[in-house]
């Protein structure tokens, strides 16, 4: 794949996960657009994937963030302990 394409494709991917970012006062989105007209006038192969390669790992590190919300939230959701004993099945009657 051309690394325009990878660029575009990362660039979208980016836009989308910036829909959920979990902080409404960091605009997600709009940084990712700065940092892509930044490097936008890149002619180097080299310099291009080592741009292509910070998106990657900037969307790795978002991804991660969003498990940790999640798992945080069930976290909260469900107590370590319950209050009078062990959670166990029901006798049956």
């Amino acid at each position: 794949m051309s690394n325009r394409l990878r660029a575009l494709a990362l660039y979208k991917e980016l836009q989308r996960l910036g829909k959920d970012y979990p902080d409404p006062s960091y605009d997600f989105k709009a940084t990712v657009r700065r940092m892509f007209e930044k490097n936008r006038n890149l002619t180097d192969d080299a310099e291009i994937e080592k741009a292509i390669k910070f998106g990657e790992y900037i969307k790795e590190e978002t991804l991660a963030l969003y498990s940790l919300r999640k798992y945080r939230h069930l976290k909260r959701m469900y107590p370590d302990s319950i209050p009078g004993g062990n959670f166990k099945d029901p006798p049956m009657t």
